[in-house]
């Protein structure tokens, strides 16, 4: 049989445990209560504004002159002068003297003409007298009628012939002449000379080249898709310019002159031409456009009432997130007229006011709850007006 001993100890052992536990669980400390964690996204956004925009149409190209024309001989002879602006980039006036031929061959040939001139006359004039004679002695002959070769017509004719013949030598003379001076046939500037003093050209040798200064032009090539953005088809709109001039950014203005009227075969582009008047500043004292500059074109476009600039990111197929006036996530499609630039102009689907998420969603669902970014007290209360202002309209 068991000792009382035996019997005590295992009661003794149990209570010493159960009173060590009550213990330690008195010195626990209770559970912390959590917070509640607002999990709602916050969101960036842009108040939309709806204005009138000019639908621009930009392009490109290099200013050329409108005429520019391969001066070459017309007679032979000796370069026996050279205007002193006959130099690469001088300019000159219209019908300033370049150069001169030699001219004495074509003096001598005009006094020539203007000799047989003089003789031709002379003869017509015989020969009208002896045609008259002719014809006073004819008219004693009653019995027979005269000839046309009796009253000297033939001859006649032949003189007035030889006089028009020695009439058009003359001319001929004189414009050789009168072309051993080789002059401009516009204000112009000298794009290069291929002549020098004391040389001999012939007919046909080439003297140098001109461009025209008083306007210039530049192809612009614009996309088929452009064209209905552009009144008339571009036909006399302006046109802005923009390049640099020593090392500033300088602008010009143009006028379109005209449309080539096909689609060119490698760039499958339109091209309109524009046009610049007094491109030097000769006359207007305006910053020169030099002929090879490099420009960017804005060509004015028509007008459009009422449109939304979007930035491009924002609009996926052809819808965009935007937040209402209970702060829920909604999604808007809209109509695109065109890109422009990094942004996208919007003719219908977004009313003023309207609240446009700017910032990324995770995992967006139209009609969750939205917060909206907060720590800028003045934006915060705009963004609380325009919500108002939102919720005002829907009711």
């Amino acid at each position: 049989m068991a000792t009382k001993k035996q019997i005590i100890i295992p009661f003794i052992v149990l209570i010493t445990g159960v009173g060590a536990m009550m213990v330690f669980s008195s010195m626990k400390k209770p559970p912390e209560e959590k917070k509640n964690v607002d999990l709602t996204p916050i969101v960036a956004v842009q108040e939309v504004e709806v204005m009138p925009i000019n639908l621009d149409v930009t392009s490109y190209g290099v200013v050329q002159p409108k005429y520019e024309t391969e001066m070459v001989a017309q007679v032979s002879g000796q370069i026996m002068s050279l205007s002193d602006d006959f130099v690469r980039g001088g300019f000159i006036k219209k019908g300033h003297i370049l150069a001169t031929i030699d001219p004495s061959d074509y003096e001598a040939a005009l006094i020539e003409a203007q000799a047989s001139y003089a003789s031709a006359i002379a003869s017509l004039e015989l020969e009208k007298a002896q045609g008259k004679v002719a014809e006073r002695e004819w008219q004693r002959i009653k019995d027979t009628s005269p000839t046309e070769l009796s009253l000297r017509k033939p001859q006649l004719a032949q003189e007035m012939a030889r006089v028009k013949a020695s009439q058009a030598a003359v001319k001929r003379a004189k414009r050789n002449l009168e072309r051993t001076k080789i002059t401009s046939p516009y204000d112009a500037m000298i794009a290069n000379r291929e002549i020098g003093l004391g040389s001999f050209v012939g007919v046909g040798s080439k003297i140098g080249k001109l461009l025209n200064i008083s306007i210039a032009k530049v192809r612009l090539p614009v996309a088929d898709n452009q064209i209905q953005f552009l009144l008339a088809n571009g036909e006399q709109a302006e046109v802005l310019l923009t390049s640099d001039y020593s090392g500033k950014k300088q602008q010009w203005r143009a006028t379109i002159a005209r449309s080539e009227g096909v689609i060119d075969n490698s760039s499958r582009m339109n091209y309109l031409v524009a046009e610049i008047e007094d491109p030097y500043g000769l006359k207007s004292g305006t910053t020169p456009i030099r002929y090879g500059t490099y420009v960017n074109a804005h060509i004015a476009g028509a007008n459009m009432d009422s449109a939304v600039l979007v930035p491009r990111h924002l609009v996926v197929a052809n819808q965009v997130a935007v937040l209402d006036s209970e702060h829920k996530l909604r999604y808007k499609t809209v109509e695109i007229v065109r890109q422009q630039g990094d942004k996208v102009v919007i003719s219908a689907g977004l009313e003023q006011g309207e609240l446009l998420i700017t910032s990324a969603l995770d995992f967006p669902v139209s009609g969750m709850n939205l917060a909206l970014v907060s720590g800028d007290t003045e934006k915060d209360d705009e963004l609380e007006n325009a919500e108002t202002q939102i919720a005002q309209k829907g009711q």
